[in-house]
């Protein structure tokens, strides 16, 4: 039987299939701007619609529960008002991938509606949201740009934006006004309707439907929940009178678009690196070639899509370390066993001794953003200050980009950056911005839990990973230099120059994140 409701406008009568009203949109009215960032958890707010004019999560609302009522997706906002979000969010760095926008957009202009923009309504309403990119701070201006912006062109060169979004990014990316509007090419919105889908069966191979739902359900798919068990460091501080120590846990990359790819037979597979690099996690990604095989074996175009799930079971994490160094920059450093990493350290610190330790833990990569060179520097970086901790704080990341870094007194984040020709201001400071978001969690708030024994993660819900939101995250101001040099990555130097700044200001506590909760005995699945 169908469900018939009015979706932006006009009656559409679509089957029940006992999926969710995301499912449908998606994959059998073709509306691609609602996004799948962690269904069906209902906690990103990638999916947000409005049902009867109320901002809703669509993954977690199934679609007979909008029978004969009106929904209303980005594509079927006033024209008007949805080219002036879009503009917005381009002129002010708001968006960097283009992932989460769309959903935030839908939100956002539910407040406008009721007139109700003010900074404090627009970072409650962000509560419902994740942006991982960011740092909020460039959402929250774009909210109050949205009514001021004119429709004469700026004479921004978004070509050279998009060359600057690159280098900062590490994968090709597009800057642009439909960038906001979700329109960044990702995998799975640019795959063929009569695609089969394969989702990942928890045994090692691939569950097959003709939807998402009948995939899921062939794999008897279990919804992850947030465990109560602790954060475990797995590694010991080295012996010895260190004048800094430091521990670290599992950290998810946390990135937006979970991994996903499409073949037809005998084609190239989709990138999974759409419109943005997720932070280096994505650079091995199975999807892609997993897409490929199954397209040739089945003879039909085939979607491979990771739930949220799937993405923290398999996906690499930032390796856990424990570290214990002197002023001068001499110590040593253990870390969890990892392809390239202690040549990342080596490169960074050559004073830091390197130990790999075998850890049972989850898979780690030294291609996440500032693995193990970002722990190294931000040691020696803090040791060079512990004579006057009031001095910024000074980081050289390995691209060459320099970034200064301090806490002020009213708590704002403070950051110099200097990455050669800036090329574009607003996409620099937008991820300048979001890599001082990035810091203040790690060292603050990000962890997940892993099982010591399995190895195996019990945090499945990106709510859990620890991600700070609008409301915790104070202003950041930046300032960019320009020495006449190449462009060259600049993010990467403020990520780890802001992490070392926040430390000292901390008071050098030993173990990240410095502020994780207490959680209760036992562990869900």
């Amino acid at each position: 039987m169908g469900v018939a409701f009015t979706l932006d406008g006009r009656a559409v009568d679509p089957p029940d299939d006992g999926g969710s009203l995301l499912e449908t949109l998606r994959h059998r009215l073709g509306v691609r701007t609602t996004k799948d960032g962690c269904s069906p958890q209902g906690q990103c707010g990638c999916c947000t619609v409005w049902v009867d004019g109320t901002p809703r999560v669509a993954c977690v609302t199934p679609l007979r529960r909008v029978a004969g009522r009106s929904v209303t997706t980005l594509e079927g906002l006033d024209a008007s008002r949805r080219g002036a979000w879009a503009e917005a969010f381009s002129a002010t760095g708001a968006s960097q991938c283009g992932y989460c926008t769309p959903g935030i957009i839908m939100r956002l202009a539910g407040l406008e509606g009721a007139k109700r923009l003010d900074d404090a309504s627009v970072a409650s309403a962000l509560v419902a949201h994740l942006c991982r990119c960011t740092g909020w701070q460039t959402i929250l201006e774009a909210a109050q740009a949205t009514s001021q912006l004119s429709d004469r062109p700026t004479g921004r060169d978004l070509e050279a934006a998009a060359w600057r979004a690159t280098i900062e990014g590490g994968a090709r990316q597009r800057v642009g006004p439909a960038i906001a509007l979700g329109q960044g090419g990702f995998a799975d919105d640019t795959a063929p309707p009569d695609a089969l889908v394969a989702v990942p069966d928890g045994r090692g191979g691939w569950a097959v439907g003709d939807t998402l739902a009948e995939a899921r359900t062939s794999a008897g798919k279990v919804q992850g929940r947030r465990s109560t068990v602790g954060l475990h460091h797995p590694l010991e501080i080295p012996p010895g009178g260190w004048d800094l120590s430091l521990r670290t846990t599992w950290v998810e990359p946390a990135y937006l678009e979970t991994d996903a790819s499409w073949c037809r037979p005998g084609g190239e597979p989709a990138t999974a690196l759409a419109n943005g690099g997720a932070f280096g996690a994505k650079v091995g990604s199975g999807a892609p070639a997993a897409a490929r095989r199954l397209a040739d074996q089945l003879g039909r175009p085939v979607r491979v899509v990771l739930s949220r799930e799937d993405v923290v079971r398999t996906g690499p994490k930032r390796p856990p370390v424990a570290a214990g160094a002197m002023a001068d920059g001499s110590g040593i450093i253990r870390v969890a066993r990892t392809p390239g990493i202690a040549a990342a350290v080596a490169g960074t610190a050559p004073g830091l001794v390197v130990e790999e330790v075998d850890v049972v833990g989850p898979p780690t990569s030294a291609s996440i953003r500032g693995a193990g060179w970002g722990e190294a520097a931000v040691l020696v970086a803090a040791g060079a200050g512990l004579d006057d901790p009031s001095t910024p704080i000074r980081v050289t990341a390995p691209s060459g980009g320099q970034a200064e870094a301090w806490v002020g007194s009213d708590d704002r984040l403070q950051v110099r950056v200097s990455c050669g020709e800036p090329l574009d201001q607003v996409v620099l400071r937008s991820y300048c911005i979001g890599a001082a978001h990035m810091a203040l969690g790690w060292v603050r708030s990000e962890g997940i839990a892993v099982d010591p024994a399995t190895g195996v993660p019990h945090d499945l819900t990106i709510r859990s990973f620890g991600i700070l939101g609008a409301r915790e995250m104070p202003k950041v101001e930046v300032e960019i230099g320009d020495d006449g040099g190449p462009p060259v990555n600049g993010s990467d130097a403020v990520l780890v120059a802001v992490a070392a700044a926040v430390w000292v200001h901390d008071g050098l506590p030993v173990q990240w994140p410095t502020m994780a909760p207490a959680r209760g005995r036992g562990a869900a699945t």
